[in-house]
C-alpha cells in the first residue's frame, strides 16, 4: 500500500483545520452577537450553504474562483506565477470550504448555550466585550468548540467531491485517501482499496471517540 495518500490527507486536514478553526470561531462570534434575526438568517444561510450543497457543486464554484480563468486563480498566475488549481494547495482550499460550516455551527451553538447572566455579570464588573469573550465565553464554550474542530478535521480528511473538482486526482500530489480508494476500485485493485478503507475507518473511529469525549465534557460544565 502506497502511504502517499495517507500523508497527503493528514497534511491537508491538519492545514485546513488550522485555518477553519479560527475563521469558523470568528464567524460564530460575529453571528452570535448580531441582534437582527433577519440578518442572522441570511448570513447563517450563506455560511452553512457548503454543508448542504453537493460537494461537486461546491467544487464547481471553487473551480470558478480558483481556476486558471477564475478571478483569484488568474490573479495568482499573473502576479506570482502560481497555479492554485490541481495543486496541493487546492486540496486544502477544498477541505476548508467543505469543513468550515461544521466548525462554524459547532462554535456558534457552543457560544449561544452560555448563560447570558454570566456575560451580564462581566459587563457589570466593567470588563470589555473582548475580555468577556476571552475570559468567560471562550472557556465555557471550549468543549463544544473543540468537538466541532475534531468533526471539521474529519470532514476535511474525508473530502472527495470538491477535492476532485478543484485539485484533481494526481498521484503523489493531490490524491487523498478517498480519491485513493476510488482509484483503486476503478483499477480493480480491491486489496489496496480495502487497506485504505481500513485506515479511513480507524481515523473515523478515533474522531467519534473524541467527539463523545468532548460532548461529555461539555455536559459536565
Amino acid at each position: 500500500m502506497n502511504i502517499a495518500p495517507i500523508i497527503i490527507s493528514l497534511k491537508t486536514a491538519a492545514t485546513a483545520i488550522f485555518v477553519t478553526f479560527f475563521i469558523g470561531l470568528a464567524a460564530a462570534k460575529i453571528i452570535a452577537d448580531i441582534k437582527n434575526k433577519y440578518a442572522v438568517m441570511i448570513l447563517d444561510g450563506l455560511l452553512t450553504l457548503p454543508l448542504v450543497l453537493p460537494p461537486t457543486v461546491a467544487g464547481f464554484f471553487l473551480l470558478c474562483i480558483f481556476g486558471i480563468e477564475g478571478p483569484v486563480g488568474k490573479f495568482f498566475i499573473d502576479f506570482f506565477a502560481v497555479k492554485i488549481a490541481f495543486s496541493w494547495s487546492a486540496t486544502v482550499i477544498a477541505a476548508v470550504a467543505i469543513s468550515f460550516p461544521l466548525m462554524y455551527r459547532a462554535a456558534r451553538g457552543a457560544l449561544e448555550q452560555i448563560d447570558p447572566v454570566l456575560i451580564y455579570a462581566g459587563r457589570t464588573l466593567g470588563m470589555s466585550e473582548w475580555k468577556i469573550f476571552i475570559k468567560v465565553r471562550l472557556p465555557l464554550a471550549l468543549p463544544g468548540i473543540a468537538g466541532g474542530g475534531v468533526l471539521a478535521f474529519a470532514r476535511g480528511l474525508g473530502e472527495f467531491g470538491a477535492t476532485a473538482m478543484l485539485a484533481g486526482n494526481i498521484a503523489g500530489r493531490t490524491r487523498t485517501l478517498p480519491l485513493a480508494v476510488y482509484s483503486a476500485v476503478a483499477g480493480s485493485d480491491w486489496e489496496t482499496a480495502r487497506d485504505y478503507v481500513i485506515v479511513i475507518v480507524l481515523f473515523s473511529f478515533i474522531v467519534v471517540a473524541l467527539i463523545n469525549y468532548f460532548s461529555g465534557n461539555s455536559r459536565r460544565i
